[in-house]
Parts: structure tokens; sequence; C-alpha cells
């Protein structure tokens, strides 16, 4: 099923609805200020199995998760005051951050260094499902299981992967450019994959 949302004043009605299918147990496609994502209630372990298998990744290989907002990352991450400085520049924005995982965040979504990819997207729709779920949801771009290749926008994903799907969000046209990977572990900044984003602002956040 495809439900168009409002990307610019999501409308309550139909985020309540896609809120409820999460917390259901439900597997959804979502647009962000990158790609389109899949995803899932990050405490919902049989709901990212799923994805996982849908995606065909190892489990060695942890998605990252959406936030609202900064205190929402304290909550699921050890956030030092570089790297809070560093986020609150930057978010929300086409940004993943790697840190070091709370106790809050469920074993199957550490890595073995007990590190965490997070991000806030600059997306009203992605930030209004977290708001109203009240915790993260899991970030994976939409992909052909079979060619690997971005599914760009709701009628693609729907032809390849919607058996495996319980809603697809239709947002409009979104970047489809990844978002770039910053590590902040132990304070020191380093980009693990160059996508979207300033990387000139980074530089400067980094040295502030």
């Amino acid at each position: 099923m495809i439900q168009e949302i409002n990307p610019n004043h999501p409308e309550p009605r139909k985020i309540k609805n896609v809120v409820e299918i999460l917390a259901n147990g439900g597997i959804i496609a979502y647009p962000t200020d990158t790609f389109y994502g899949i995803g899932c209630d990050l405490f919902n372990k049989a709901s990212i199995e799923k994805i996982y298998l849908l995606k065909r990744r190892s489990q060695q290989q942890p998605f990252s998760f959406i936030c609202s907002g900064l205190k929402n990352i304290s909550e699921y991450a050890q956030v030092t005051n570089y790297a809070y400085k560093t986020m609150k520049r930057l978010l929300p924005g086409p940004y993943t951050f790697v840190l070091e995982g709370s106790r809050m965040v469920p074993r199957i979504m550490l890595t073995k260094r007990q590190t965490v990819g997070i991000r806030v997207p600059d997306h009203p729709i992605c930030l209004a499902i977290v708001e109203a779920l009240g915790h993260p949801i899991i970030s994976t771009s939409a992909t052909d299981p079979e060619t690997g290749e971005i599914l760009s926008t709701p009628r693609d994903i729907q032809d390849k992967i919607g058996h495996a799907i319980d809603l697809i969000v239709d947002g409009g046209v979104v970047q489809g450019v990844p978002s770039s990977v910053i590590s902040l572990i132990d304070d020191t900044p380093e980009i693990l994959r160059e996508g979207a984003g300033d990387f000139a602002s980074f530089t400067r956040a980094a040295k502030a």
C-alpha cells in the first residue's frame, strides 16, 4: 500500500496511521533527505531480522537508526561535549554519526565495538514519524535485493520489494545521494563515507 503524505506539512492522521503499523511490528518505506529508507521500530527484533533478510545483509553489519533530535540521540549514545557541538551545527542534515551506543540500544543494533550509527534527517516526514512513535526507527536505503540498485521512487519500491513491506510512504522526490558517515568516537572525527553534506561546514565544526 502506498500512502501519500505532504513532505512539508505531514498530516497528523496519516502519521498516526504509519505509527500504528510500526507499533504492530510493520515494516515501512519512507522518504529521508537522502534516499527512500526502509525501517521498523528499533525495539522490534523480529522486524529488524526481516529487514536483514530483505537486504541480504549480515547481522554483523548493524543498520543505523533515526532519532528526532539531539536530546533523543543522548538517550541512545554517549554524547561528549565535542560530539554535541558538532552535531548541533550539522543536524538535522544528511549525516550519519557513529557514536558509542548506550544501554538503551538493542544488542542486534550494536557493532562489535558497541557503536551505533545515528541519523537526524532534514525531512519532516521521517522526523514526524519518530516523534509520534516515541523512539527511533531503523534506517537503511531501499534497494533491489537482486542488483543492489537504489529504488528511488515509491512505485519502484512497490514493484521490487512491495511484497515485504507493509506501507510505502510517498513523500515525493528525494535527493538520491547517500548520507555522509562520520565517526566521532574518542572525539576524533573520521569520515567513513563521503556523501551528501557540506564538508567545509563539518571541518569548521570539528575545529570549534
